[in-house]
């Protein structure tokens, strides 16, 4: 079968790329807005860019019934920082109740029952149930597509700061059996790291 996505709305194509880019990493980010409210949602087009500077980005699409723009965009691009937080398994329901649009004026931290953390070097939060957290300084924001609805944007975000818990920390690696960190699917679908295998990639003398 050949789709060509011009023939067809953004909601088909986004459910022909939500179920085939799988499974995708969740990238829980907690922002504060310019008046100080605080802010937490999920994201899953999500992924790391390079390791120097540590660079993360995730991509915010506009809402798809009227293409407003996210909180979460809206706050960082106002205050140029947010926090990426890494969903594990025993508060992935939490995380879940964050994926709603709500209004501007509901703190999320507050509406699922998880908690804030200080930061050390950003005003954001760290969500406190996470293992694995970003403090992160706006790097870009790249905007795709005009800006009607199922058009979105990249944000682009330089790590100032890593918080790893202990219990996941083994001689500069994750633990992911400690860690449980989940990935998303299509419609209510999510992924574990239980099940995984290895395949030795050859290398060259000299990258060893």
């Amino acid at each position: 079968m050949i789709i060509d996505p011009k023939q067809q709305s953004h909601t088909n194509n986004y459910k022909l790329m939500i179920g085939s880019i799988v499974p995708r990493p969740i990238a829980f980010v907690s922002t504060r807005s310019k008046n100080g409210k605080n802010n937490v949602a999920p994201f899953s087009f999500f992924n790391g860019v390079c390791s120097n500077p540590p660079t993360i980005m995730f991509a915010p699409a506009r809402r798809g019934w009227d293409g407003h723009e996210k909180d979460t965009l809206i706050n960082i691009r106002d205050t140029k920082e947010f926090v990426v937080n890494i969903v594990s398994e025993p508060f992935a329901e939490k995380m879940v109740h964050c994926s709603t649009d709500f209004d501007s004026d509901v703190d999320e931290f507050e509406m699922a029952g998880l908690t804030p953390i200080a930061s050390q070097k950003i005003a954001p939060p760290r969500v406190g149930e996470s293992k694995v957290s970003f403090e992160c300084k706006l790097n870009q924001i790249v905007e795709i597509g005009d800006g009607t609805a199922g058009s979105g944007f990249i944000v682009i975000g330089t790590i100032i700061l890593f918080h790893i818990d202990d219990e996941v920390y083994e001689n500069g690696r994750i633990n992911l059996d400690a860690l449980q960190p989940i990935g998303r699917i299509a419609g209510n679908g999510y992924a574990r790291t239980t099940d995984t295998f290895d395949i030795i990639r050859k290398i060259k003398p000299d990258e060893k």
